[in-house]
């Protein structure tokens, strides 16, 4: 799991040892299985409390399996704070579509299709039979429509299997960033461009 986990101890007993003993049993398990075990054994230690535990992580799949409520904070400020479907819906800007086909020819006339359906469509990866977009959500909602058109690709190209998914929160704190990093940029270049203008020269 990632460094740096708070806890508030409870009586008789800290909540860190109860993680700590959680963890030794699932050494070497998934990290799934870890974080749901983690999960129960912090909801046992809470249970009928006004406590609760707070968790400091780089690992957004650890925040998603483990929390309620994320925080994420960028360069030092903090940037969000909600439930994880409230972050995906608020800040989550695209849909992940995966399609893995049965037959390799299928792939470039597939492509045009996908391109034809979402013309905002964005080609992420493609390990042999595996295909990956990027889909802006205004090119999938509504998400009935969405699925329709998809279920028609799949009997069309014989898929042998497709998933369309919201943006996961490692890719919501990925955009966070990026707009930090923007933002800083054009603090940075603020100053420096004043500089440069020229007096102009009164009427």
């Amino acid at each position: 799991m990632g460094k740096g986990l708070v806890v508030t101890p409870t009586k008789g007993k800290t909540t860190k040892n109860v993680i700590g003993r959680c963890l030794r049993k699932e050494e070497g398990g998934n990290i799934f299985t870890v974080a749901l075990k983690l999960r129960q054994a912090v909801r046992a230690s809470f249970n009928n409390t006004e406590r609760g535990a707070l968790l400091t992580t780089h690992y957004m799949a650890e925040a998603e399996a483990v929390c309620d409520r994320v925080a994420i904070m960028v360069s030092g400020r903090l940037r969000c704070i909600g439930s994880i479907q409230h972050l995906k819906s608020k800040f989550g800007k695209d849909y992940l579509l995966e399609m893995k086909v049965k037959t390799l020819a299928h792939v470039e006339p597939l492509h045009s299709e996908i391109l034809r359906l979402f013309p905002q469509a964005a080609r992420q990866e493609r390990y042999s039979s595996l295909m990956v977009y990027k889909l802006p959500m205004e090119d999938v909602r509504p998400l009935a429509q969405a699925f329709f058109k998809l279920e028609r690709v799949k009997q069309s190209f014989d898929l042998e299997e497709y998933s369309l998914s919201q943006s996961t929160l490692e890719q919501v704190f990925l955009e966070l960033s990026k707009e930090q990093e923007l933002e800083n940029f054009v603090d940075e270049l603020q100053p420096s461009m004043k500089r440069k203008l020229l007096p102009q020269e009164e009427p």
